[in-house]
C-alpha cells in the first residue's frame, strides 16, 4: 500500500495587530532576556518571507513607538522602564548630545538647553519627555550623579581683561572662560591643561583655571603629554610615590632564597623587543631526558615588593596599565621597580612566579606546577636576534632555541585546529629622530621568534586560570579575575556574511564555536595579499566582541580557551597583579575575595586599558600628520578606510597614513550614510564610496594641532 503523500500547509497569514499583541506578551513573558528576531520569528511561529518581512517591520515601527527597546543592534526586549533613567551623558562639539541608559535601552537626544551642562561620559540623572510624533526620543537632565571628567587640554588666547582656552576637544562647542588671576603663569599662544571650576546655569561658557601648562604647541613632548592629558592619564609619576620606591630593599635575604626554587643554574634567557627595558618574562630550557623537555615561564614577581594599598600600588591601581605612544612608553610602575627591581636582566638574580611545565617532542604537556623562584638570566635577545638563529640555524644557543621554536610551532598548530582566530596583523612604526620627528614608516609583523614567546606565555596564563576556575563537579569557583572573550554576535555574523559576499567570499557564520572559527581562519587565509586584506580584516575585527577582564568566565573565543587570565606581565598591568595575589592567597589554603569587589577592579582595568588604546592611537595619528606635513600637493593611490556622515577616510597604501576627504568635497551630489553596507550613496547620481574602495588621493591639509589629515579626490 502507498504511502499518503503529506500536504504542506501555507503558513495563515497573520494581521498586524495581531503580531503586535503576540511580541509584546512574548517579551513581557521573557522581560529579563534580549531576542533577535529570528528567535522571536521562532517562538512565534512565522514562517515565510513575507512573514519575516512584516515581523521585521512591525519590531521597527514598535522601537520607534518605544514599546520595545532595541538594547543592542538587531536585539529587543520589551519596554519596562519608567520615566527617570540612570546613565552615562555623551557629549559632542557639534551640539547633538545624548544619554546612553544603564538599562541598555535606546539612546536618548538631550538638547543643549536641557543638559544642566553636564560633561561627556558624566553620570547622570535623566527624565523623558513626551515623545513627539514621528521624532526621536528626548530627555532632559534633572540631576548629575558624578562628574566624569572636569579637565581640558588647548591653547590659550589671552585678552586684555579675560583670556579663553580653545579646544583640542571634540566634546565641547564652548569654550572656557578663564579669569586673569587664574593663568598660573601660562601665556598667550601657550598650550594648557584647564580645569573647569563652574559652569553658571545661564551662562553660555565654563569658568576654569589653568592647572598646567604644556608648553609650546607643535613642540614633540608638548603634543605626546597633550594626548595623555586629554585622557586623564599621567606624563609623569607623583615624586612621593618615587621617593617611597626608591626605599624599597633591593637585597634577596637568605630566608627568601630557601624558600624558592632555585633555577639559576638552568639556562634562562629573555626575548623582548630591541627597545624594552622592563623584561617582565623569561624562559628556562633543559632537557628531562626520555624525548621530555622542561620549560619554564618566569614572570617578575612583582607583588613580592609591592604590598596592597602601599603608595606604589595605590599609584599602579590607578593607571591599570603602561602607555605606549608612539615615542615613549608612560610606565605603571615607577623605573626603580620596572626597569631595575623586577626587570629580568641578564645575570643578575632575580625573583619569579613561575609555571614550570614538561612537554614532550608534540608539545603536549605532561606535567605542571606552579611555584616561586629565583633566576638568573644567561642573556638578553631581541626578537630579531631569536628570528636570525631560527631562520638560519647558527648563532648563539641555537640548538635550544630551535628545540624551543619547534615545541612552540607544535602549541601554535594545535591551537589553531581547536579553534583559534588568527589576526596577526602588522604593526605601523615610526623611525623617529632625537627630537621626535618622524623620518620614516614601517610595519612591523609578528614572525616565529614573536610566537615562539605568545605560545609559552598564553600557556602559562590558560594553566593558571585553569587551577582556580576548573573546579570538581558540585564545587563553585572561587572569585578570580579572568580575561574572557565572548562569542560574536550571530546578527554580526550574518551582516558581516552579507558585506564579504561582494568580494566573491563567505563564511560559515552558524555552527560550533570550532567551525565557525575554523572558516574566519580560512578566509583570512585566503584573503592574503588581495587588494580587500586589510578591509576585511579590519570589519572581522569589529564583529569580534571585545575582550575584557571579568570575575565570570565565559571562556575566551579568539583563543579557543575555556580558562584564560594575565599573569604574564604584572609590570606593565595590575590586572596580572591582582593574579598573582589571588594565586598565592589560594595557593596558601586561604578563603576566596568579595567578588563584588573584585569585579569592580576588573571594570576598571578594561576601562583603562581601553584609556590607553585610544592614547595610543592619537599618538600615531600625530606622528602621520607630522610625517605627511612636507607631503601636501603630493598625489598617492589608497583604499576607503572608513565612511562617516561627515567624510570619507582613507588609508595610503604606500605608508598606512590615514586622512580625510570631508564630505563638502563631494559637491557633485548629496551623499548618505549606508551604515549596514559601509557606503556613502549619492542621492541623485547613485555613486558610491564604499569600504574597501580604490581611490586616488592628493594630501590637501596637514593640521598638527588638530591632529587631522585633509586629502581631496584626484
Amino acid at each position: 500500500m502507498g504511502k499518503k503523500k503529506r500536504t504542506t500547509q501555507p503558513a495563515p497569514r497573520i494581521r498586524r495587530s495581531e503580531l503586535i499583541d503576540a511580541i509584546s506578551e512574548f517579551l513581557t513573558i521573557n522581560k529579563e532576556k534580549q531576542f533577535n528576531y529570528k528567535q522571536i520569528a521562532a517562538a512565534l511561529n512565522v514562517q515565510g518571507e513575507e512573514g519575516r518581512r512584516l515581523l521585521l517591520a512591525v519590531l521597527d515601527k514598535m522601537r520607534d513607538d518605544e514599546l520595545v527597546l532595541e538594547s543592542s543592534r538587531g536585539r529587543y526586549r520589551i519596554n519596562d522602564r519608567g520615566l527617570i533613567l540612570e546613565g552615562r551623558f555623551e557629549r559632542r562639539s557639534n551640539g547633538k548630545n545624548f544619554f546612553v541608559p544603564d538599562d541598555d535601552g535606546n539612546i536618548v537626544n538631550i538638547a543643549e538647553r536641557n543638559s544642566m551642562h553636564a560633561m561627556n561620559g558624566d553620570r547622570v540623572r535623566v527624565q523623558l519627555l513626551a515623545k513627539r510624533r514621528r521624532s526621536d526620543t528626548e530627555g532632559a537632565v534633572i540631576e548629575i550623579l558624578e562628574r566624569a571628567r572636569n579637565r581640558f587640554v588647548g591653547v590659550l588666547e589671552v585678552q586684555r581683561h579675560f583670556a579663553f582656552l580653545v579646544m583640542d576637544s571634540k566634546y565641547l562647542a564652548n569654550d572656557i572662560f578663564i579669569p586673569h588671576e587664574e593663568l598660573n603663569g601660562a601665556k598667550d599662544g601657550d598650550k594648557v591643561v584647564v580645569e573647569i571650576v563652574e559652569w553658571p546655569r545661564k551662562a553660555n561658557n565654563p569658568v576654569g583655571k589653568v592647572v598646567d601648562v604644556l608648553g609650546q604647541p607643535g613642540q614633540n613632548d608638548t603634543e605626546m603629554h597633550a594626548i595623555l592629558a586629554q585622557y586623564g592619564l599621567p606624563y609623569s609619576y607623583p615624586k612621593q610615590v618615587e621617593e617611597y620606591a626608591a626605599k624599597i630593599e633591593d637585597t634577596i635575604d637568605k630566608e627568601e632564597l630557601a624558600r624558592r626554587e632555585d633555577f639559576r643554574d638552568v639556562f634562562t634567557i629573555t626575548i623582548d623587543p630591541k627597545d624594552a627595558k622592563d623584561f617582565d618574562d623569561a624562559l628556562s630550557f633543559r632537557s628531562v631526558g626520555n624525548d621530555l623537555w622542561e620549560l619554564g615561564v618566569h614572570i617578575a614577581d612583582v607583588t613580592h615588593y609591592v604590598k596592597p594599598g602601599d603608595p606604589v600600588d595605590v599609584e599602579a591601581e590607578n593607571r591599570a596599565t603602561s602607555v605606549y605612544l608612539v615615542d615613549r612608553t608612560v610606565p605603571m610602575l615607577p623605573e626603580r621597580l620596572s626597569n631595575e627591581l623586577c626587570s629580568l636582566r641578564p645575570r643578575e638574580e632575580k625573583l619569579c612566579f613561575s609555571v614550570i611545565f614538561q612537554l614532550n617532542q608534540n608539545g603536549e604537556v605532561k606535567q605542571s606546577r606552579i611555584t616561586r623562584t629565583v633566576i638568573k638570566s644567561d642573556s638578553r635577545l631581541t626578537y630579531e636576534d631569536a628570528q636570525t638563529v631560527i631562520e638560519t640555524g647558527k648563532g648563539r644557543f641555537s640548538a635550544k632555541l630551535l628545540q624551543m621554536n619547534q615545541l612552540a610551532q607544535r602549541l601554535r598548530e594545535r591551537r589553531f585546529a581547536n579553534g583559534a582566530i588568527n589576526f596577526d596583523r602588522y604593526e605601523v612604526k615610526f623611525n623617529l629622530d632625537e627630537k621626535g620627528k618622524p623620518l620614516g614608516v614601517y610595519f612591523q609583523e609578528a614572525k616565529e621568534s614573536n610566537h615562539l614567546i605568545e605560545e609559552f606565555m598564553l600557556l602559562a596564563n590558560r594553566t593558571v586560570a585553569e587551577l582556580i576556575g576548573r573546579v570538581p563537579k558540585g564545587k563553585k569557583a572561587r572569585p578570580f579575575v579572568y580575561r574572557v572573550h565572548d562569542v560574536p554576535d550571530p546578527e554580526k555574523l550574518d551582516t558581516f556574511n552579507t558585506f564579504i559576499l561582494r568580494f566573491g567570499h563567505k563564511i560559515k557564520a552558524t555552527g560550533t564555536k570550532v567551525e565557525v572559527a575554523k572558516s574566519i581562519n580560512s578566509l583570512l587565509d585566503k584573503i592574503q595579499g588581495r587588494p580587500e586584506e586589510n578591509l576585511i580584516e579590519t570589519i572581522a575585527i569589529r564583529t569580534m566582541s571585545k575582550a575584557v577582564y571579568s570575575t565570570k568566565n565565559v571562556g575566551h573565543y579568539g583563543l579557543a580557551f575555556d580558562y584564560y587570565t594575565h599573569f604574564t606581565s604584572p609590570i606593565r598591568r595590575y590586572p596580572d597583579m591582582l593574579v598573582h595575589r589571588l594565586l598565592t592567597r589560594y595557593l596558601d589554603g586561604n578563603k576566596g575575595v568579595d567578588q563584588k569587589g573584585l569585579e569592580e577592579q576588573c571594570e576598571h582595568c578594561s576601562q583603562m586599558e581601553q584609556v590607553a588604546a585610544n592614547a595610543e592611537r592619537d599618538s600615531i595619528k600625530y606622528k602621520q600628520v607630522e610625517f605627511m606635513a612636507d607631503k601636501v600637493g603630493k598625489v598617492y593611490d589608497g583604499v576607503v578606510s572608513g565612511v562617516t556622515e561627515w567624510g570619507i577616510y582613507v588609508e595610503i597604501n604606500e605608508n598606512k597614513c590615514e586622512g580625510m576627504i570631508p564630505i563638502r568635497e563631494l559637491d557633485d551630489d548629496f551623499y548618505e550614510l549606508d551604515e549596514k553596507n559601509y557606503r556613502l550613496v549619492g542621492r541623485r547620481t547613485r555613486r558610491e564610496y564604499r569600504l574597501g574602495q580604490a581611490l586616488t588621493i592628493q594630501v590637501a591639509r596637514a593640521n598638527l594641532e588638530r591632529r587631522q589629515l585633509d586629502f581631496s579626490l584626484v
